[in-house]
């Protein structure tokens, strides 16, 4: 069943826990400005690590956020929907990487606006 593990190439060099961190961040809002595409890239693993993603809005409130236990790959792509009108359209992304045993990387921060519709 190795086709449903893209990234399991013998190839690519694994890290430990204390080694893996979050390499890349991106947000995209949708048209609609309501939804949020994230595209998120992390250092190739052993141990499949927990990360957890939160958006903020302008006023450092919680506006979506997502838990992602154990992903299958380092690459992954989600969508994040905003679950309410927030002041102004100015945002902050960020995912923190970790293994519930230990050790928690650093956060991961991106700052980005969305548009208002014309």
């Amino acid at each position: 069943m190795d086709f449903f593990f893209p990234d399991q190439d013998p190839d690519i060099e694994r890290f430990p826990p204390e080694k893996v961190v979050i390499t890349n961040l991106q947000a995209e809002a949708y048209p609609d400005g309501r939804r949020v595409r994230v595209t998120l890239e992390t250092t190739p693993f052993e141990q499949r690590p927990h990360i957890e993603v939160s958006l903020l809005d302008a006023d450092g409130n919680e506006i979506s956020s997502t838990s992602i236990i154990e992903p299958m790959a380092w690459k992954l792509e989600f969508t994040l929907h905003i679950r309410c009108d927030p002041p102004g359209n100015s945002f902050t992304l960020t995912a923190q990487l970790f293994y519930p045993e230990g050790p928690q990387a650093e956060p991961y921060s991106l700052n980005f606006e969305i548009s208002p519709d014309p």
